[in-house]
């Protein structure tokens, strides 16, 4: 049953009238009187409750082994139990679960467990097709309720889903947006691309340490070492020595193949010179080379990956309905696009605006007390993938001419700080975002001027 510690928090925070088991998706609290319990109230809470047929399972994620862990309404519960994380083992704990349930005369399974990785996503897949709600739990609410278990921090395998199912309990759940079809599709190359992003701003810092050390004037004449004709020279002629041997007419023949004739005699002419008088290294470079060769290789592997999942993001958001209401926003593109549909999962699956601002982790808090009044931030308690593309997409739509240049040049002209304005223009956007998809329209700049034409006739 639910701990009377957490009893008395809940009753301190949503009143006498509180119970701890509420019925499906709801927006509030039930709250009652104090003398008859009848509700007389709803407190607006997001959050996936449960009633008194409905059986409360939590699952403590591992990578090799599941501690799962059942609580009827009337309080009877069977004790953490391990499982394996494979279809045996997920067999073993659904016929288990089956049972308890048949066995207390419940109707209803709400399944929760916290947000942790991978190792959750092959019993995820597995539940999917049963006849259960899944919802997942917020690591940093355990971590509080955790205390309150006991008057411990102790953390153990067998304690956590004692403490996620405290959580459901109290209604602090959130419903898990599983993205299918051309969604799931989206979401994987999304992360994929990222990570190949990732990847390949490693292998660069590294190799600009590299070229710093062995040619330090290379990147005076090249710029950007990420560009064709940069890579094709290091990899050609990494070392001063070699860039010399070789020769001003090779030299500059190499450079234009490679920028397909945007430069030429001049700027081959410029890095010439000074490769000839470099103060480079001169020990050590044979070992040197090998690695930035092997570096130039892996990068133009992962620029070559990374164009690719472009073009496979912009297949499955074809397939998207409803894509084309966010690419008529002027400064959204493809990528963009893809990976905002792909981090959502399915726009159609939240209410509210408020429910995708939280999954975005841009709703905002303030620790405020007695005269003291704190500043408002983001929480940042979201997906932090999705937060930073809309952050890319606020820096396109701010531009000279952009359709939020005007508001971004209002908060700045008010004195807020422009990376505080720009967080805002991402809020902004997302909402509108919500609402092109939500009415299945697209974005109209007159938008405004066409409503004020109505209202004069």
């Amino acid at each position: 049953m639910v701990e009377p510690a957490i009893l008395e928090l809940a009753l301190q925070t949503y009143g006498k009238g509180y119970t701890p088991f509420c019925l499906g998706q709801s927006e509030g609290w039930i709250v009652g009187d104090q003398e008859g319990g009848q509700p007389m109230a709803t407190k607006a809470k997001e959050g996936v409750f449960v009633n008194g047929k409905a059986l409360v399972v939590a699952v403590d994620i591992g990578k090799d082994l599941h501690y799962g862990y059942f609580r009827s309404p009337t309080g009877f519960e069977v004790k953490p139990f391990g499982f394996a994380n494979g279809r045996a083992g997920f067999e073993r704990f659904w016929e288990r679960m089956v049972r308890f349930k048949r066995t207390e005369g419940l109707i209803d399974i709400v399944i929760g467990f916290e947000s942790s990785g991978p190792y959750g996503e092959p019993l995820v897949e597995f539940l999917r097709r049963k006849p259960v709600r899944v919802v997942q739990v917020n690591p940093l609410h355990t971590k509080r309720v955790k205390e309150l278990t006991g008057n411990s921090p102790n953390k153990t395998d067998r304690k956590d889903p004692r403490v996620i199912a405290d959580v459901i309990c109290l209604g602090h759940a959130l419903n898990l947006v599983i993205p299918r079809g051309p969604a799931a599709q989206l979401r994987r190359v999304t992360q994929a691309r990222e990570a190949a992003l990732r990847s390949r701003s490693a292998m660069m810092n590294r190799l600009g340490q590299l070229v710093f050390v062995l040619f330090p004037e290379f990147g005076t004449v090249m710029k950007n070492l990420n560009s064709k004709t940069a890579l094709s020279l290091l990899k050609r002629c990494a070392s001063p020595e070699r860039m010399v041997e070789m020769g001003l007419e090779s030299l500059t023949t190499l450079m234009k193949r490679a920028s397909r004739g945007r430069l030429g005699q001049r700027r081959a002419e410029k890095l010439f010179r000074v490769a000839q008088i470099s103060v480079g290294i001169k020990e050590g470079i044979e070992g040197l080379v090998l690695e930035m060769e092997h570096l130039v290789s892996m990068i133009e592997q992962q620029n070559r990956f990374i164009g690719f999942a472009e073009e496979q993001m912009a297949v499955y958001l074809g397939q998207i309905d409803y894509s084309w209401t966010i690419l008529s926003i002027r400064g959204i593109g493809r990528v963009i696009a893809g990976g905002l549909i792909g981090e959502v999962g399915d726009f159609g699956q939240f209410q509210t605006i408020g429910q995708i601002t939280k999954l975005a982790g841009l709703d905002l808090y303030e620790i405020s007390s007695g005269r003291h009044r704190g500043q408002r931030r983001i929480s940042k308690r979201g997906r932090s993938l999705l937060r930073k593309l809309l952050f890319f997409a606020a820096i396109n739509v701010i531009r000279t001419g952009g359709i939020m240049h005007p508001q971004y040049r209002g908060m700045v002209n008010r004195g807020m700080p422009k990376v505080k304005a720009l967080v805002a223009i991402s809020r902004k956007l997302l909402a509108l975002i919500f609402a092109l998809v939500r009415d299945r329209s697209i974005y109209r700049s007159d938008y405004a001027d066409t409503i004020h034409q109505k209202v004069a006739a």
